[in-house]
């Protein structure tokens, strides 16, 4: 699987590739950003197809070496999980996203989700003291309920997300 950085993002990032990389998972490729809320590093990625979004809190240095591994994977997982996908599908999911390779060729439209998505995020900031109170799972879940555009076209990311699943 493929995450395509925002140049801040791969700043971070060991081995991240300056040339396009070929995407050969099923299900797609992803866009990751990072930002500050509240002085905490922050990271959030779309997907590229269904706009489907994932929100971590408070990263530090440590945290971007395994930031494919221990973190983006089993977030994706437990959003997965918590739509209602079976046991079965997880694993054919976690088969499927196989090794994480990064690059910075970056999509506008996926950067624009991504940042639609952060501003949305940042009001629901406002209603807790910190961001590390935020539930990043319940955040991503919240953040994959409303519509967004693909190219113009109207998607539900959680929607679009689970058909995604359901093709594996």
């Amino acid at each position: 699987m493929i995450i395509h950085c925002s140049q801040k993002l791969a700043a971070k990032l060991p081995g991240v590739s300056p040339t396009p990389l070929e995407e050969t998972s099923p299900l797609g490729s992803w866009h990751g950003h990072l930002f500050t809320l509240d002085r905490r590093q922050c990271a959030m990625f779309c997907h590229d197809a269904s706009r489907y979004a994932l929100f971590l809190p408070g990263l530090r240095k440590e945290h971007f070496a395994e930031l494919g591994g221990k973190w983006f994977r089993p977030l994706y997982l437990a959003t997965l999980a918590a739509m209602g996908c079976s046991v079965a599908q997880l694993r054919k999911v976690e088969l499927a996203l196989g090794p994480m390779h990064f690059d910075t060729a970056t999509d506008r439209s996926v950067q624009g989700s991504l940042r639609v998505a952060k501003q949305d995020l940042e009001a629901w900031v406002y209603q807790v003291p910190n961001v590390m109170d935020l539930n990043p799972l319940a955040m991503s879940c919240r953040l994959n309920e409303r519509p967004a555009t693909v190219y113009g076209k109207l998607v539900w990311p959680d929607r679009a997300m689970l058909e995604v699943v359901a093709g594996l």
